[in-house]
């Protein structure tokens, strides 16, 4: 295994890739996305240790998206892949090498809680409260100098602890790197590839904020026409668009994965 330097325009070509898999088979893919949302926010619920046992799943499920999208990725151009491999493919990813990806799991719950605890220095746990307990934001509460100020130290310090997460989970499941050198694996391979993760990006910000607009404007034109009831509806559109997104998202990560590391 080697690190592949790739140019920053590599990034752009990520999120079309993603975007082009994704359509191969979109049904499976959002099912995958909302089922192991479902699976998160159900350990979640669970009292004590919901909060810990949720951030540890994301890596599998991480994982998981990738193995679907790899499998789509097989399909010649113009081919569709059976849909049941793309779920097998997953769910296969997700349960095999259980110990190795658990460890994983534990270390982001871990260093995400204390990137939470850094933050809440600054405002006494009120950013930490409402972004894992869901608590109401009152609008002097976001205004507040000591909220927005946990909030900058947060993402401050979740980009390193993201970039050293990227490619973690891959490289544990298919070049079997143990867990924590994984993490040191992944950090570099995103630093050295900045200029293609940054394209990557900011591309993907792009998409969600002129896919953002798309949605708002069906949804107010739903409501102007429909009515009564609409308001809901609306919402719901807006709220299932935004996940669909999110599973376009996480099947562009495999390809970040692929052109950065080569046998």
């Amino acid at each position: 295994m080697k690190l592949n330097i790739v140019p920053a325009r590599t990034g752009a070509t990520w999120v079309r890739s993603g975007l082009q898999t994704f359509t191969k088979r979109p049904l499976a893919f959002a099912s995958l996305f909302f089922f192991f949302m479902a699976m998160v926010s159900i350990a979640s619920q669970l009292p004590l240790v919901g909060t810990a046992l949720a951030l540890m799943l994301l890596p599998t499920m991480t994982l998981g998206l990738m193995a679907a999208s790899a499998e789509a990725a097989k399909a010649e151009p113009g081919q569709k892949p059976p849909a049941a491999a793309v779920l097998l493919a997953a769910l296969s990813a997700a349960r095999s090498g259980i110990r190795p990806m658990l460890v994983l799991g534990a270390l982001y719950a871990v260093l995400f809680l204390l990137v939470m605890g850094v933050s809440a220095l600054a405002d006494g746990g009120q950013f930490a409260r409402v972004y894992l307990m869901g608590e109401t934001v009152s609008r002097e509460m976001a205004e507040s100098g000591s909220f927005q100020a946990a909030l900058w130290i947060a993402m401050a310090l979740y980009l390193p602890l993201s970039l050293a997460f990227w490619h973690a989970p891959a490289l544990v499941h298919w070049h079997g790197v143990p867990p924590t050198k994984s993490l040191f694996f992944s950090f570099i391979a995103c630093f050295r590839n900045f200029g293609a993760m940054f394209v990557f990006g900011l591309t993907w910000i792009g998409v969600f904020i002129g896919s953002g607009i798309v949605l708002s404007l069906v949804a107010t034109l739903f409501a102007a026409l429909v009515g009564g009831g609409a308001a809901a509806a609306g919402g719901a559109l807006m709220v299932g668009g935004a996940l669909v997104m999110a599973s376009m998202f996480f099947t562009s990560t495999w390809f970040t994965f692929r052109d950065s590391f080569i046998d």
